[in-house]
């Protein structure tokens, strides 16, 4: 995987692998002591009964994850979790991840391109050496771009820019379904409300138990509350009170990075 910040991991869980849909996510819990994170699953393989997820190493459970070896336990690996995505036969989809983003968006293009759409994906990162499943990707889609921050590789600039090339050259466009960083998709939903074209976002907010029960997880949708976990994580993102999303994902951001310098010392 690109940088040592960014795992992959192959989880034996043959139940989760065999009712997990694109768009679900599991929550993993390492120890006892562990809090419990949200992750999205990247792939499935119901044969082999394992789950794919990737991560970035950002904070104290994602570095206990990333000293893990092949053949160790996760205490829990809780799901499928939240509704799956719709997916349907409806003509040209455009599928814009960002990040790690690119992971989740994987499992979910794949069931677009089978269900027989024509599939444009735009995949971005900061740099080359934090893109993730390019040729994965390249292998299920109709139409790749890749974009860098920082133009080491594909396009320079951000998934905004072809994005709205597509928008303005064709008049097919059905559906732009994306996931990534909050401003990213913001940015996104920003661009398409003009064009009328229906933007479907994966939510990422703060959630502790997956299950509707203690309420971190909501979320304002066209001015009413929902919860990520339960009506989620998809989302009409012209809908979506990014703002408020930012706000509440910011509160925790320097007590994560304090107990990842904690857990190093």
């Amino acid at each position: 995987m690109a940088k040592e910040t960014i795992i992959r991991f192959d989880i034996e869980a043959p139940k989760i692998a065999l009712k997990i849909k694109p768009g679900q996510f599991v929550i993993i819990r390492v120890n006892e002591t562990g809090e419990r994170i949200p992750l999205t699953v990247a792939d499935k393989d119901a044969f082999e009964g394992t789950i794919t997820i990737i991560f970035q190493v950002v904070g104290k459970t994602t570095a206990l994850m990333r000293s893990l070896n092949e053949g160790d336990f996760l205490l829990d690996v809780v799901g499928p979790l939240g509704k799956a995505a719709e997916i349907e036969n409806i003509g040209t989809v455009i599928m814009v991840g960002g990040g790690t983003g690119v992971a989740i968006l994987y499992h979910v293009t794949k069931a677009f391109k089978d269900a027989g759409n024509h599939v444009i994906v735009i995949m971005g990162a900061k740099e080359k050496e934090m893109l993730i499943l390019e040729n994965e990707m390249k292998a299920i889609c109709d139409e790749l771009v890749v974009t860098t921050d920082d133009g080491s590789y594909g396009e320079k600039g951000f998934v905004t820019m072809p994005l709205e090339r597509y928008l303005n050259e064709r008049d097919d466009i059905k559906m732009i379904y994306t996931i990534g960083p909050i401003i990213m998709m913001k940015n996104i939903c920003n661009l398409t409300k003009p064009y009328n074209v229906p933007t479907m976002v994966s939510l990422n907010p703060i959630m502790i138990d997956g299950t509707g029960m203690c309420g971190g997880c909501r979320v304002k949708i066209g001015g009413k509350t929902k919860f990520s976990c339960v009506d989620g994580p998809d989302f009409d993102g012209h809908e979506v009170d990014f703002d408020e999303l930012m706000s509440r994902n910011s509160q925790y951001l320097q007590d994560e990075k304090d107990s990842l310098l904690y857990s190093i010392k």
